[in-house]
């Protein structure tokens, strides 16, 4: 039988090593690489078809909300992101 400690859950999250650098101050002005996956890797934002990304009407919800926030959040500059079928892609720059 699996330990139910190990079972990784929507209520039992992975526990990850932290790889924030220690002293690092990041509320400062930095840029940021930040990968977002899906729950359980589900392909939910699109497909991918002869190399071309199609995405889904939740894939246009991501890319929606993401240029919302940069009307709403004036300390953010996204420099390039991408919608994939089961993760986002953003590099973005935080002024505070």
């Amino acid at each position: 039988m699996e330990n139910s400690a190990l079972v990784e859950t929507e209520q039992n999250p992975p526990r990850r090593r932290s790889i924030r650098l220690p002293n690092f101050d990041y509320a400062g002005n930095a840029t940021y690489f930040i990968t977002v996956c899906t729950f359980n890797r589900q392909s939910i934002f699109g497909t991918i078809t002869d190399g071309r990304m199609s995405l889904t009407d939740l894939g246009h919800i991501v890319e929606d909300e993401l240029a919302a926030s940069l009307h709403i959040r004036p300390e953010l500059d996204v420099h390039h992101s991408v919608v994939m079928p089961n993760h986002l892609h953003v590099l973005l720059t935080i002024t505070p």
